[in-house]
């Protein structure tokens, strides 16, 4: 048998027919299309998996499931997708929709949750009982696998690593909140920060890099300024640090996980990341003389959407 997992983006939608040990054997991908209606966009992948399939020479008939990541809340229980703002979703039935063009069992979750189920199956964290997955970029995601499961919570709402309160009446986040995780441990926060810096430090590698133009500062330009030993990205990098080490010993706190998995662009900063937040950590944990859940660098990349995805059925 064979599953099928679809990456439901923003600007694409990618495709996958994968086998029982999370590995892909036939991509496909279409463009995301706003303009279209739900039921338009939902033809559409349906049409692409059936694409996808003959690419693989597979028959529907070997389809176990189709899994679904969508970027918002999924109700895994109704198949009923209550807000993905991409696409401009609204309580829209995802699962009845899809099942009129592909008969076959559909499993629907966050596409942060799915990355998370693909690492605990195919990737860093795999053979393991636990495991949180934190996908930092624009944003901050997460995914929860609890005893080989996904956790997404009663209502579907759950694993929202990156609304977790850190810092009490804190910066603003888009979520109408203040003091978002989010908010301090995202690509978008050490964009912030260096703005902040190079203020301080008007002679920085960061706006030699960005050629004066503080705009184009992104986290690579800080965290490579950083490795330099430039003083202004060194600031921003020991405080985001700071923040991101506060997070996960939250977490190590409030669920210990054998393993915490940190994806996401800014994690592509490596083990210059990995050794100071490994180092960091721990400083917040509550029992200092027990052993605490390791962090690692997710191995997937942009395939995890898929094979998370396509895993959700594999056990049902």
């Amino acid at each position: 048998m064979v599953y099928i997992g679809i990456d439901v983006g923003g600007t694409g939608i990618q495709v996958g027919v994968v086998d029982e040990q999370g590995c892909i054997r036939q991509k496909g991908d279409i463009p995301t299309r706003t303009d279209l209606s739900f039921e338009e966009q939902v033809r559409q992948m349906a049409d692409c998996v059936l694409d996808t399939l003959e690419k693989a020479s597979v028959s529907l008939d070997e389809v176990h499931s189709i899994g679904l990541g969508v970027p918002g809340i999924a109700d895994a229980k109704t198949g009923v997708v209550p807000f993905c703002t991409n696409l401009g979703w609204h309580n829209v039935p995802l699962r009845e929709e899809f099942r009129k063009h592909i008969d076959k069992p559909i499993y629907i979750d966050n596409d942060a949750t799915v990355a998370g189920l693909a690492e605990s199956v195919a990737g860093v964290s795999a053979g393991t009982d636990s495991s949180v997955f934190m996908t930092l970029g624009t944003g901050v995601g997460g995914g929860i696998v609890l005893h080989g499961k996904v956790w997404s919570g009663f209502h579907g709402t759950g694993s929202e690593i990156g609304h977790m309160i850190l810092a009490l009446d804190g910066e603003p986040c888009t979520c109408g909140n203040h003091g978002c995780l989010e908010r301090y441990c995202s690509a978008t926060a050490v964009i912030r920060m260096a703005r902040e810096a190079v203020k301080k430090y008007p002679e920085s590698a960061i706006l030699d890099a960005c050629e004066g133009d503080a705009a184009r500062i992104n986290a690579r330009i800080v965290f490579d300024a950083a490795r330099k030993g430039d003083a202004a990205a060194l600031e921003v990098f020991n405080r985001y640090v700071c923040y991101l080490g506060q997070a996960i010993a939250n977490i190590q706190n409030f669920l210990d996980p054998e393993v915490i998995v940190l994806g996401g662009g800014v994690s592509k900063a490596g083990a210059f990341l990995l050794d100071a937040v490994r180092a960091e950590f721990p400083k917040y944990c509550l029992y200092k003389g027990m052993p605490y859940g390791r962090i690692e660098l997710a191995r997937l990349g942009a395939d995890a959407g898929i094979i998370g995805a396509a895993m959700l059925g594999k056990d049902n």
